[in-house]
């Protein structure tokens, strides 16, 4: 039997309700686990199932969990129909504390494969497993009831995002339906809760935007590859011709959203060395430079519209889900990583967690408009970075990588990016009060790589 206990600060129902919504089970997915939502009703209802695939000791298995029973604002309780465990039955308990808020418990009976021999070799591995993991659920589940709260005499908004599959979108999503709003993707494809949209044709239809509550922008071609000719228009096409469509298209509407919140990126700045960069500061020089300032443009129309425009400048996304750490965790678990070229570039780092978070202030504080940096108060150096990756996973970072092999391998896009150095300060996003999950690099990667 295994149990996990968290007090939240919010009341019971609430808690309940959270767990309740579309995207709770996505936020409760360990960043690095690999799991993927095979199928899944969006309910905790009785007879209600989700079948997860992950890989158990490098090979693939399909977990088929079924929810049993429930109570409202008392517990809820799924079980394992078919998985990796010879038994597991999981109840969720709500329990109110004498101050009026929330008791999460989390309840496990489980029993592992292979008997009385499976518990002497897998027990406290497994023990330890589920420690990381309900840790993290908690430490989630709260933040972001937390983040919901600080807004909760507003009213529930209709939401748009592209790019709602990439990294961001695909945590963003879910973050908004748990919080009782409707989100809809703005996509190529067709689908339900879709808008159909054609970058290269310049079409969208247009009528379906009608009566958005606020748009979040965050489509864009992946930089993170060598840049040929073809792949530096892709990425300049896919965010200046997309921003300015999507921002045409809401101009001319009835009814129009009252905020877009249109991604940018750091690239902004070019390679400033040690300056310290506020949203303030002028654009750099550079490829990415250049984009950026034509992507931010590309949503005048919108802002001549009336309605508010946000700028969200990223810094490097933490996550092993993808982005700059997925790219270097191989390396460094093999011991070969290490610090690139100098390593004193100065890398601007904001957890996934944080983008969301940032995200959800920028489009909820009506006060907030034009451009913010999204990282943390705390820029680190690439040679800092690489210390507490080692540090954090165990590994040596002994084994540098030259200038000269990260131009020779990855051309222009290293100069701008690997080599790069830029140093974000978040003005906007402290002078509004966002509150930081993750400040400090080190607990951050312990929390995303299950290493606390």
């Amino acid at each position: 039997m295994f149990t996990f206990r968290s007090k939240i600060p919010v009341s019971v129902a609430t808690a309940f309700h959270w767990h309740e919504q579309p995207g709770a089970l996505d936020r409760l997915i360990p960043p690095w686990e690999d799991i993927q939502i095979e199928q899944r009703s969006n309910s905790i209802a009785p007879g209600s199932r989700v079948v997860l695939k992950m890989h158990v000791g490098g090979f693939p298995v399909r977990w088929v969990a079924e929810h049993t029973a429930l109570e409202p604002n008392k517990y809820f309780h799924d079980r394992q129909v078919s998985g990796p465990f010879a038994k597991w039955e999981h109840t969720h308990r709500f329990l109110p504390s004498e101050d009026g808020h929330c008791v999460l418990e989390d309840e496990v009976d489980y029993q592992i494969p292979g008997g009385s021999l499976g518990d002497r070799f897998g027990k406290s591995k497994v023990e330890k497993m589920l420690l990381q993991m309900f840790r993290y659920r908690h430490d989630t589940t709260t933040h972001d009831l937390i983040a919901h709260a600080r807004y909760q005499e507003r009213p529930t908004m209709k939401i748009a995002i592209t790019g709602a599959s990439g990294l961001v979108g695909s945590q963003l999503g879910p973050f908004l339906t748990t919080g009782g709003h409707h989100v809809v993707s703005i996509s190529r494809s067709a689908g339900e809760d879709t808008i159909q949209w054609d970058i290269k044709k310049q079409e969208i239809d247009a009528a379906k935007l009608e009566g958005l509550d606020a748009v979040i922008h965050l489509a864009g071609e992946s930089v993170a590859a060598r840049w040929t000719d073809k792949k530096k228009q892709a990425i300049r096409s896919s965010r200046v011709d997309g921003t300015r469509l999507l921002c045409q298209s809401l101009a001319k509407l009835e009814n129009k959203p009252k905020v877009l919140v249109c991604a940018s990126a750091m690239g902004f700045y070019g390679d400033r060395g040690d300056e310290i960069l506020s949203e303030a500061s002028p654009p750099g020089d550079g490829f990415l430079a250049d984009v950026c300032q034509e992507w931010e443009a590309a949503a005048q129309p919108a802002r001549d519209a009336g309605i508010r425009v946000v700028n969200a400048r990223l810094g490097i996304v933490l996550s092993p889900k993808g982005g700059a750490l997925a790219q270097m965790l191989t390396p460094f678990k093999l011991g070969v990583g290490g610090k690139i070229g100098s390593g004193k570039q100065w890398w601007s780092w904001i957890s996934l967690d944080d983008v969301v978070g940032s995200l959800h202030h920028l489009m909820m504080n009506d006060a907030i408009q034009g451009p913010v940096n999204l990282c943390t108060p705390k820029a680190v150096t690439n040679e800092e970075f690489t210390k507490t990756l080692g540090k954090v996973i165990s590994r040596p970072t002994f084994l540098p990588v030259p200038a000269f092999a990260a131009k020779l391998a990855m051309g222009e896009m290293a100069d701008e990016m690997l080599l790069s150095s830029c140093r974000m300060e978040p003005k906007v996003l402290e002078q509004t009060q966002y509150h930081f999950r993750d400040p400090n690099l080190e607990r951050c990667l312990r929390k995303l790589l299950g290493r606390q």
